[in-house]
């Protein structure tokens, strides 16, 4: 039971029945030193924004010597170094047809601000589009708009009365050795062009999480499916929007999703690895066309939207240093291989995992349980607790394990994480 005297209400917690956080005292790579002396190895990069290891070096010192020059200044009608050079050096990386760089917070707000973009951009056109298109399955943050296009979430029923519908289709996920992918995206895409027939005129934007659903349980589609998603709603023109909160920043393999499946998003949302793990940071980028849709002399079609730390100079400085970090090492792209040679040394035929799937830095698979799969499937705090017990720091996400390491683990300590997993579902079978 949680200690009922701290005053910290956790995140995704149900405090009372928790057992009480583990304080962490220190970071180094891949490692977590524990107050009680214990050291874990972080397998999922702390929710996913830790690109290059706890405590790096190059990120403590930007944000060292940023801090001694600009911590905040108010973003409206001001700007920094550190914001336009991060703007300028992200839009080196991404299609040249993204070219607008709107600063937020975090995953939630970067979402946010595209809901309303897309919103407005249709109605500073004269045309009212109120609906969106989307994936079941869905995770785009918690936020009620965000919540709204990712309804299929379970843990949100009790704020349903308060989100905007959206229509939802399904999300064609795929595993190696997937017979069926093909005949699965032929039927979500036949039904997401049925309804874009019957309202196409009512959308303003379709959005996707690409090549992998996160928090959905990294559910995983492939590139051939994008491309033919990108000509459907081009086709019937609606924007395509991307939710790369997660997979942007290597996390696929290469630097973004939308490079690694060869398609253009008009607006990209990213967050979590953008300042390296470091602070609070998201970008949403969008098309030309979409930015000179608001620029008018017209006061009413400027896009009314900010935050107290927009544009924070800390987190622009470490955002800056951790995209020279992945230019000048691009670590992940080695992570791949590795994780396919693992997986087949010490987790391919073991009877409780199947449909093992591999997407750049992301390896995850299913345990089977007499449960159905989902996010409330018991076996997960079971295995989060015998993890623990190995040095592992993985949250499952129900029946879903999966890994996704800082960009610096070593092959070594990879293999070492696939043999303690490998003892603990032995241990279970």
């Amino acid at each position: 039971m949680h200690n009922l005297s701290s005053p910290i209400w956790q995140p995704f917690t149900q405090m009372k029945t928790a057992p009480p956080p583990l304080k962490v005292v220190k970071g180094s790579g891949i490692y977590l030193q524990l107050e009680d002396g214990r050291t874990l190895i972080d397998c999922i990069s702390s929710w996913w924004v830790t690109l290059h290891g706890h405590a790096h070096p190059a990120l403590a010192d930007t944000l060292y010597r940023q801090a001694q020059q600009l911590e905040h200044v108010i973003f409206a009608g001001f700007t920094h170094d550190p914001a336009e050079q991060l703007a300028q050096k992200l839009l080196t990386h991404l299609p040249p047809a993204l070219t607008r760089v709107f600063f937020s917070d975090n995953g939630s707000t970067a979402v946010e601000v595209a809901l309303k973009m897309a919103h407005q951009f249709w109605r500073n056109q004269g045309q009212h589009r109120d609906r969106f298109l989307c994936f079941e399955g869905g995770y785009h943050g918690d936020t009620i708009g965000a919540m709204s296009i990712g309804r299929g979430s379970s843990w949100w029923h009790p704020f349903r009365p308060l989100m905007f519908q959206t229509d939802l289709i399904p999300f064609p996920a795929t595993f190696d050795g997937d017979e069926a992918v093909a005949a699965k995206e032929a039927q979500v895409l036949a039904q997401a062009e049925r309804l874009l027939q019957a309202r196409g005129d009512r959308y303003a934007g379709l959005f996707i999480e690409p090549l992998v659903q996160g928090a959905g349980g990294m559910r995983m589609c492939r590139p051939q499916f994008l491309q033919a998603l990108e000509k459907l709603v081009k086709r019937f023109d609606v924007l395509l929007i991307y939710d790369e909160v997660m997979t942007g920043f290597g996390r696929t393999g290469e630097l973004f999703a939308c490079l690694k499946s060869e398609t253009v998003p008009d607006l990209i949302c990213l967050s979590k690895g953008l300042s390296g793990g470091c602070l609070p940071l998201s970008v949403t980028v969008a098309t030309e066309a979409i930015f000179q849709s608001f620029y008018e002399d017209d006061p009413a079609q400027a896009f009314y939207h900010g935050h107290s730390y927009t544009g924070n100079p800390l987190a622009c400085a470490t955002g800056v240093t951790s995209l020279g970090l992945l230019e000048q090492n691009p670590a992940y792209k080695a992570l791949e291989n590795l994780h396919q040679t693992y997986l087949r040394q010490y987790l391919q035929g073991h009877p409780l995992l199947e449909h093992f799937r591999v997407c750049g830095t992301i390896a995850a698979m299913e345990v089977k349980t007499q449960s159905a799969s989902g996010y409330f499937n018991a076996i997960a705090p079971l295995l989060k607790a015998k993890f623990l017990e190995e040095g592992l720091l993985l949250r499952p996400l129900g029946n879903t394990l999966y890994l996704m390491p800082p960009y610096c683990i070593t092959p070594t300590e990879l293999e070492t994480v696939y043999q303690a997993i490998q003892r603990v579902l032995t241990s279970l079978a």
